[in-house]
């Protein structure tokens, strides 16, 4: 059963920092391209960073130079740091893998950054 478990979110000011951690189980976590996604209220589910097997990254123009993902194997976990957030940053964050053909695993709860003046 795959799951995944994020965590690390929380109220900020704009220009503040998170660092959120998404613990994966259920499988061969070392194989897969990881994304981080995010949805905001009344939009659709984005693909906000991604790392590869190889450990890679690619990242959307809107949080370039101020997001940082990284995964450690031995923990089956992937991070995502965010510095001088934004309040359009704010949403419920996800972590599942990212493919070329868009197939996901169940999704678990995300973590809530709102972002506030």
């Amino acid at each position: 059963q795959v799951q995944f478990a994020e965590s690390g979110g929380g109220m900020v000011q704009p220009g503040g920092s998170l660092r959120l951690s998404c613990a994966a189980s259920g499988i061969i976590f070392r194989i897969y391209n990881m994304g981080w996604y995010r949805q905001a209220p009344g939009k659709q589910r984005e693909l906000v960073a991604s790392i590869n097997s190889d450990s890679s990254t690619n990242y959307i123009d809107s949080v370039k130079g101020r997001f940082t993902i990284s995964r450690d194997n031995a923990k089956n976990t992937v991070f995502l740091q965010m510095n001088t957030l934004k309040p359009e940053d704010a949403a419920v964050y996800y972590c599942n893998v990212q493919t070329l053909r868009g197939n996901y695993y169940p999704w678990g709860q995300g973590t809530q950054v709102t972002v506030i003046s």
